[in-house]
């Protein structure tokens, strides 16, 4: 096997092209399936690099069926791919180690059986489980709140390279946010800017320049999570959040203004930057048209000397512009699980999603 490196999301392809599918072509004639590379992985958004190598990259790919043809054909249908795959698809080993180490790797065997990395899903529980919800049915306001936005990227990212059950159609139903669910979070990520930013000068005040400059990290992020918001692109969890901001729009302006907040060696440097840092948010935010226009200037918190962009006002704006009963009525200020939840136990866990409606609803019924 070579180490000469080959997107994934390219080797999926050509490894469904020219060894996956004329076996099921052969065998299956008549199965109706969906097949291509979806869901978790570096590859299915384009950030693997040669160290992805090392686990859970290869030629793979999900197969998907109905619940019946699942039941039906799922077993023959393995036992055919570990007989007849290739042991190697342009150089890159089709053999995987045994599943029960969490993690899986490529490796090579001299002919069959090929212990492949194709999972054979069925559809549409594949995305049921994930969300909660079927997507084919369409998603109500708290279901789209408490999915988090990095299963949102995984089931919409990636490609199907053939799609006999329309699975196109239900990935463009998750493509992005209702347009008031899309304001409210848009408003509750403004308040969480508010919440701090008077603090990255006051900490420094007390001498806690360590405090200063945490808060103003979280505030990059806070700040880097609303361009998202702006771009209508879902955010990555935290190891991809830089690597995917660099493809947004306003990355270029913004990127340097960060560096300088993080390389800034004393408060009032750090304020200078993120001052041009919620100037330029302003600006963008007002760009979109969505709500009354905010201040585009910075200005003193109260009576003291600390400058922010008073993103209160931003929020009560874009709030203002929310007409959906149904989203009016949710709770003002907390916004989607990502945007009050920071545990990856929590964010990686369809199982408990569900249960965080409850927060939601009691919140409204008080």
């Amino acid at each position: 096997m070579t180490q000469d490196f080959l997107p994934g999301l390219e080797l999926s392809r050509i490894f469904f092209a020219e060894a996956v599918q004329p076996i099921l072509t052969h065998h299956f004639p008549e199965l109706p399936y969906s097949a291509g590379l979806i869901g978790p992985g570096s590859e299915v958004q384009g950030f693997d690099t040669p160290q992805s190598m090392d686990h859970d990259w290869g030629p793979r790919l999900v197969l998907f069926l109905s619940e019946r043809e699942h039941t039906l054909h799922s077993a023959a249908l393995d036992a055919i791919l570990r007989a007849e795959l290739p042991t190697t698809i342009r150089g890159f080993a089709t053999n995987f180690s045994p599943t029960g180490t969490g993690v899986r790797w490529m490796q090579p065997v001299a002919k069959p059986p090929i212990d492949h990395n194709i999972k054979v899903m069925r559809y549409p529980t594949f995305f049921t489980e994930q969300l909660n919800c079927d997507p084919t049915l369409g998603l109500a306001v708290l279901d789209w709140l408490i999915v988090p936005q990095q299963v949102l990227r995984e089931l919409t990212g990636g490609q199907l390279f053939h799609d006999a059950l329309d699975i196109a159609a239900a990935r463009a139903k998750l493509r992005y946010y209702p347009h008031d669910i899309w304001l409210y979070m848009l408003a509750a990520q403004w308040v969480r800017i508010g919440q701090e930013d008077a603090f990255v000068g006051r900490c420094a005040q007390t001498g806690d320049e360590l405090g200063s400059r945490l808060i103003a990290n979280r505030l990059i992020r806070d700040i880097m999570r609303l361009c998202y918001l702006f771009e209508q692109q879902y955010a990555p969890y935290s190891k991809w959040l830089g690597t995917a901001f660099a493809r947004l729009d306003c990355a270029t302006q913004l990127t340097p203004i960060f560096l300088g907040v993080l390389n800034a060696q004393d408060w009032t440097e750090r304020e200078q930057h993120l001052c041009a840092a919620c100037e330029s948010i302003a600006q963008l935010h007002n760009a979109l048209q969505i709500s009354q226009p905010g201040p585009t200037r910075v200005s003193h918190f109260h009576d003291r000397p600390f400058r922010v962009i008073q993103a209160e006002q931003f929020a009560q704006l874009t709030r203002a512009a929310i007409s959906d009963p149904a989203v009016l009525a949710l709770p003002a200020h907390i916004g989607a699980i990502d945007q009050f939840v920071d545990s990856t136990d929590v964010l990686s866990n369809p199982a408990i999603y569900g249960r965080l409606k409850a927060t939601y609803l009691d919140e409204v019924r008080h």
